[in-house]
């Protein structure tokens, strides 16, 4: 019979797990989502609880969803933890619309989902993926049909790129309707709030209109310069 000899260490050397190795070993034990007394983890490991203490609060400065208190013990929550994402504008704007159609919902928990991610994405957007005016901040949100105006999305951005007049029904602040020449300039999102931006052909004014208020867009046979000293109000 062969018996297998466990080599003694040698002085100045441990066989302590690696801490990658251990933070895996950690949450590969925490993967089932039950709770796990930190006595028995920091004993799983081989390590004191002050160690683990700091393994875990590593864990949760990554992104890592666990959630727990020293004396009661911690669980993975199952949450999906996404790597950093680079996203274009137009991927941005696509987001954006899509959570603007889901906070419509009647449906209360998936309404407040989309709540929740709505917030993680506005907090991680960088200052200049917001519109330089603040007119969308006196807006109710969410809008009472925030998916109307995707409808116009597509001549808005081809208006935009062609520098194309645009021959525009909206909705006035009294509820008539008003007809408007646009020079259509930007187009900008927060926190579900679209708007179109342009220079107002008749009254040679900037004018931001909501895209939920507009009723009809046409594409007029003449293009435009930007004026020069175009700035939003």
């Amino acid at each position: 019979m062969t018996v297998a000899l466990r080599r003694r260490p040698t002085r100045g050397t441990s066989f302590t797990m690696r801490r990658s190795d251990r933070l895996f070993s950690l949450l590969t034990t925490l993967g089932d989502h039950q709770l796990h007394r930190a006595e028995d983890l920091a004993r799983a490991a081989g390590v004191s609880l002050r160690t683990l203490y700091r393994d875990i609060a590593r864990l949760q400065a990554s992104g890592v969803a666990i959630t727990g208190t020293r004396g009661a013990g911690y669980r993975l929550t199952p949450t999906t933890v996404l790597p950093p994402l680079s996203l274009s504008q137009e991927e941005i704007e696509a987001l954006q619309l899509a959570l603007a159609v889901v906070l419509e919902t009647t449906d209360p928990d998936l309404k407040a989902a989309a709540t929740s991610l709505a917030q993680k994405i506005d907090a991680a957007l960088p200052e200049t993926a917001h519109p330089d005016t603040l007119d969308w901040q006196r807006v109710e949100h969410p809008f009472a049909n925030a998916a109307r105006g995707m409808a116009h999305l597509p001549v808005l951005r081809a208006a935009i790129r062609a520098r194309q007049k645009l021959r525009i029904v909206y909705n006035a602040d009294d509820g008539s309707l008003r007809t408007l020449v646009l020079h259509p300039l930007t187009l900008t999102h927060a926190a579900r709030s679209w708007l179109l931006s342009g220079w107002n052909e008749a009254n040679e004014k900037t004018e931001t209109l909501r895209l939920d208020l507009i009723e009809d867009t046409h594409p007029l046979p003449e293009l435009f310069t930007a004026p020069p000293a175009f700035q939003m109000d």
